[in-house]
């Protein structure tokens, strides 16, 4: 098999890269034109924005040739924007045309009664009445997606009725999970992260004869009604603060209020020392296997010179990448950066050296909240400079998360300041019932107070084009007393865009309560899972016994 990966420049497609490896298949990459006629079989993977993909594979030569290979029959794989340029057209990039074989459009997601963008893990309805014996993909399983834009199932539509192969419902609407026709199989969703059951689907593909692959043998074609299913799960993150310790060596460390240095010595002499919780590769594959269904690795060591430079940092993401087949977030020195020589390196480089390493997704975190200051004093108009407009504009928002560390500043009952609008009080009958607070925004790992709230930082952030919110509170940091509840639907409240819970998980049960009082798409933990206190398999059953819909393995 004449196997090729198109890599059109812009998205992450070593985890693609690294799952085929995995499953002992050889391939090579399209590096020009010519590499389409070699081609017997082509997988185009990737994220990134309907418009850089289109302009980066005309600008390479490679879009009339990659229209060519399609139409001449070959088995052709799509995954995500692979999928996506196959259509006419997407709201995403009004103007830019697609490849037109598919000839309807892909929309934006309504927006009035869920988040989008569409992050996490999903059920897939197969629409082939009965199924096709030969199907690749299992209706039994969940798999990743992370998108904002969909093509609509629409089965009046002709078009819709003769490509749609699943579908899959976020809120009240159906959208095309996996299309096939002829040579053609594209999905929306992500197979070399989605787990076993993304694995499973590529080793069926790829062990299918190549004749099988570039023809459907069946002539007439029976479409099953779509149920009613909402299949989104809760998703529980694993988060690793990476640091170097005194010796140099990079390990995943917790702090207590974000102090990461051991207090006492106890039978060892550790006082002082950077409190090692183990290796990140061998955590990260830990958490993989036990079932996480999202690792975040954040680079907490302060850079001496330039992010660029700090290799022991992509080393980890490029070992985990191989081990780990669930999303990757990595966070730390996203930002316009300079070099001691002057050499200036923009934060959209810096993105860029993460996710062709194997993120997924990059954290951003101070430099968020010194954009949003610049918006405010702008009169709320983005000037595209910041670190997730540029990313944004390249990846997708589905691209970038912020991370927010926001604190507690208590004022009376009846304060009247320019933040009374966002005050909470504390619950009856609870131990702050007395008392009242704002949320503000910190920087530097929660060192530096700055005169911005909360809400006004994610609804900035939002505008700016951040398509998810990892919602810190340092109030709750290591506390093991649940999470900050009212910060959670303050945020929520506030924003369209996914939230991530995080800080002061103690329990399974403090999951559970996030779940059922907040609208979080996700919770996020790091000690209780570094020092075994509490497993994800405990989480989960947890979930289940409240009846939430969560991923098994």
């Amino acid at each position: 098999m004449g196997l090729f990966l198109l890599d059109y420049g812009a998205g992450n497609v070593q985890s693609l890269a690294n799952s085929i490896k995995k499953l002992g298949h050889e391939f090579q990459w399209v590096t020009s034109p010519d590499d389409f006629r070699k081609a017997t079989t082509l997988i185009f993977p990737g994220v990134g924005a309907f418009q850089t993909a289109i302009e980066h594979l005309h600008s390479r030569g490679l879009l009339v040739p990659l229209r060519e290979y399609i139409r001449s029959g070959k088995p052709y794989f799509g995954i995500c924007i692979g999928m996506q340029v196959l259509f006419e057209s997407s709201t995403e990039s009004p103007g830019t045309k697609g490849l037109g074989i598919i000839p309807y459009p892909v929309e934006k997601f309504d927006s009035s009664d869920k988040s989008v963008p569409h992050i996490g893990w999903n059920s897939i309805q197969i629409l082939d009445d009965p199924p096709l014996p030969d199907n690749v993909a299992d209706e039994g399983s969940c798999y990743y997606f992370v998108h904002s834009y969909r093509a609509k199932y629409d089965p009046a539509l002709h078009a819709s009725a003769e490509w749609a192969h699943s579908v899959t419902q976020y809120g009240q609407e159906l959208f095309v999970a996996s299309v096939r026709k002829d040579n053609v199989f594209a999905v929306q969703f992500h197979p070399e992260k989605s787990g076993p059951a993304g694995l499973s689907l590529l080793s069926r593909w790829l062990g299918k004869p190549e004749f099988e692959l570039s023809h459907n043998p069946y002539t007439t074609r029976k479409i099953a009604q779509p149920k009613s299913r909402h299949g989104l799960t809760k998703r529980i993150v694993a988060c690793m603060d990476v640091r170097t310790n005194d010796q140099g060596d990079l390990v995943v460390t917790k702090g207590d209020q974000y102090d990461v240095r051991e207090k006492s010595t106890h039978a060892t002499n550790t006082a002082g020392a950077v409190r090692n919780l183990g290796k990140p590769v061998a955590l990260a594959a830990r958490y993989a296997a036990a079932g996480a269904d999202e690792l975040c690795l954040l680079n907490i060591t302060s850079f001496r010179h330039s992010p660029l430079n700090d290799q022991p940092m992509l080393a980890v993401v490029l070992a985990a990448s191989k081990e780990v087949f669930v999303p990757l977030t990595i966070g730390g020195g996203i930002r316009d950066t300079v070099d001691p020589d002057g050499t200036r390196h923009t934060a959209l480089e810096v993105a860029g050296l993460y996710f062709r390493a194997g993120a997924d997704k990059v954290s951003v975190g101070s430099e968020a909240v010194y954009a949003v200051e610049r918006l405010r004093a702008n009169g709320n108009r983005p000037d595209g400079t910041s670190a997730i407009e540029t990313i944004s504009l390249v990846y997708g928002k589905q691209a970038v998360v912020v991370s927010v560390d926001p604190r507690r500043v208590y004022v009376d009952p009846g304060y009247d300041g320019p933040f009374k609008s966002e005050v909470v009080s504390g619950s009856p009958g609870g131990s702050d019932e007395s008392k009242a607070w704002w949320y503000q925004c910190t920087v530097s790992g929660g060192r530096e107070n700055r005169q911005l709230s909360v809400v006004q930082l994610v609804r900035g952030v939002q505008l700016l084009g951040a398509g998810e919110i990892l919602l810190n509170s340092i109030d709750r940091d290591g506390t093991g007393a649940g999470f900050d509840l009212d910060l959670i639907n303050l945020v929520k409240n506030a924003v369209q865009i996914p939230v991530i819970a995080s800080s002061g998980a103690g329990t399974p049960a403090h999951f559970t309560q996030v779940f059922c009082k907040t609208d979080s798409e996700a919770a996020l933990a790091a000690g209780i899972f570094h020092r075994q206190e509490v497993t994800i398999e405990e989480v989960k059953n947890a979930l289940r016994e409240s009846d939430m819909n969560v991923r098994a393995l």
